[in-house]
């Protein structure tokens, strides 16, 4: 499936990535700036979506369901399109159907796909945003979909070696704290963004 960024009239432009290590003190703050920049320049038409993929049964692969249930439980965005949380997981078994639901469900959505990824020793901790879809499942050798207009990941813990055991080996802790702030990151990029919008009529309602 493919996806387009859905920026107006910069449908072209790629997008800066970032990486950011999730304790330093400006990390909250200029997360949700990075965001918050990518979702202005959307038109206020168009739908944003989260889904948040990953599972419940795995510490390290829950850092998508925990962000999920982060914001469905401390934000007020009405209007937020929420995919995945703790109660609800997206995870290997239903990423597929998930995807197809959005894309019969909205308008030309934009996408941002939140998951726990393996990496380097000197990244793990670090939260990265970036343009195009987000590849579930490679790090651990499964085939699935393509999501996400843009993604957002954190590393978790080291790859490249037994994924599945350092997986549900990765403490808790930094999961959690990940994803805290993520989640607040994603609902004060949203909440601000609304704020701007020429239109309230049109843009994404919050109360």
């Amino acid at each position: 499936m493919k996806f387009q960024i859905g920026f107006d009239g910069m449908k072209d432009t790629e997008l800066t990535p970032l990486k950011i290590q999730h304790t330093d003190a400006d990390t909250p703050f200029l997360l949700s700036k990075h965001l918050q920049s990518i979702f202005s320049k959307l038109p206020t038409y168009q739908p944003i979506v989260v889904i948040c993929v990953g599972t419940d049964r795995s510490t390290g692969d829950s850092l998508g369901p925990l962000v999920g249930s982060h914001l469905n439980r401390t934000t007020n965005l009405r209007n937020l399109h929420l995919f995945g949380t703790l109660d609800e997981p997206v995870h290997a078994m239903n990423l597929s159907e998930t995807v197809d639901k959005i894309q019969r469900q909205f308008d030309n959505p934009f996408i941002v796909a939140v998951d726990a990824c393996l990496g380097q020793v000197s990244s793990v901790g670090c939260i990265q945003v970036a343009d195009g879809p987000l590849k579930p499942g490679a790090g651990v050798n499964k085939d699935l979909p393509p999501v996400g207009n843009i993604h957002v990941t954190g590393i978790v813990n080291v790859g490249g070696f037994m994924e599945y055991f350092v997986l549900q080996n990765t403490r808790l802790s930094l999961v959690m704290n990940m994803a805290n702030v993520i989640g607040d990151a994603l609902h004060s990029a949203l909440r601000r963004t609304q704020a701007y919008a020429p239109s309230a009529k049109t843009a994404l309602q919050i109360d």
